[in-house]
């Protein structure tokens, strides 16, 4: 197959350079001051001890350039959420020359942005559970193999599922792609915006009675949006997020607090969670925006009550922009919880 991948970020790279090791024709659309980079050194895959190069990976600087390269089978999309609306901008010109979109960003509304920038037959809703750490431009590590969800209802899906599963991505076909997306986001959100603002592990948030409280109750306001959307929790690949809705909603506390720790901050592997590393790495922007924002726009809608997603979300914001230190928050607890109350 021919594949277009916007970037060369840690699923891009994965998800493309896996496809390009067997054997598919795989560019990669890469901002000009990495293109050089990744040009001279290849691209390099980590999996299991063992490292696959591809030394000669196809580049593109510009979506004109990338599509002279076409045409093209499908195109990967794992880019941060908060950038898809300038890029849904950027693609809106080329819909009729863009092949079907794999969406595998984090969030819930990016399939919707990308849809009304080239239109809904192009978009085929997906999502990466594996932890994949980027080491650098080109070079990513996998911490975790789990897996690949892909959305059923298009004419690609199912060959897309076969064609990762050749390349070792333990594909899944889902045929309600909402009730992928969303039981995606319930572990996104977990032990993500709190550890980002208190600088915290997410092991450290559970074992905190309170912080674990706060988690709790963020997690079983997504879940009650996603019950008046008519939404179900599914199992992901290697992810069992029905159980985690289950330790949420029905175990006491102590229980689930140890099921939690154990499942969500021990799942992660040695990779501190996104917003963590976005946050504290000088970014500006911020996906919580994408994350537990959407659980607070879905709650307007329907008229349900997220105070700990909106707060959450607030903070993480203000934190991001510089509005407020990271001092204030780092490693105190209390003064994120006095928010709440």
């Amino acid at each position: 197959m021919r594949i277009l991948s916007f970037g060369a970020g840690a699923i891009g790279t994965y998800i493309g350079g896996s496809l390009a090791h067997q054997g598919h024709r795989v560019v990669f659309l890469e901002r000009p001051e990495n293109l050089l980079l990744l040009q001279t050194t290849g691209l390099h895959l980590t999996i299991e001890g063992k490292t696959l190069r591809i030394k000669e990976p196809g580049t593109a600087g510009s979506l004109e350039e990338a599509l002279q390269a076409g045409p093209f089978d499908f195109i990967i999309f794992a880019l941060k959420s908060f950038d898809t609306p300038e890029v849904a901008e950027l693609m809106a010109p080329y819909r009729e020359r863009l092949a079907p979109v794999l969406c595998l960003q984090n969030g819930v509304e990016n399939e919707q942005i990308l849809a009304e920038a080239i239109g809904v037959d192009k978009v085929i809703p997906g999502t990466v559970t594996s932890a994949v750490r980027r080491d650098s431009v080109g070079q990513v590590t996998l911490e975790r193999l789990r897996g690949v969800g892909v959305g059923a209802g298009h004419p690609l899906s199912a060959e897309l599922v076969k064609e990762l599963n050749a390349a070792g991505l333990n594909a899944r076909l889902y045929a309600r792609p909402a009730d992928m997306k969303w039981s995606k986001l319930l572990t996104n959100l977990s032990a993500n915006a709190s550890s980002a603002i208190l600088g915290m592990d997410p092991v450290e948030i559970y074992q905190h009675p309170d912080l674990f409280r706060l988690e709790r109750a963020q997690l079983r306001e997504a879940l009650a949006v996603m019950k008046a959307m008519g939404l179900q929790v599914v199992n992901l690949p290697g992810t069992p997020v029905q159980a985690l809705a289950i330790a949420v909603q029905r175990l006491p506390e102590s229980l689930a607090r140890r099921v939690l720790a154990r499942g969500v901050g021990g799942g992660r592997g040695k990779k501190k969670p996104s917003l963590y590393i976005d946050l504290h790495g000088g970014r500006r922007e911020s996906e919580v925006t994408a994350l537990n924002g959407a659980v607070v726009r879905a709650g307007e809608r329907l008229g349900i009550p997220t105070p700990v997603n909106r707060v959450l979300t607030e903070t993480l914001i203000a934190l991001s922009q510089q509005e407020e230190p990271l001092e204030i928050y780092l490693r105190k607890p209390e003064v994120l919880l006095a928010k709440l109350k």
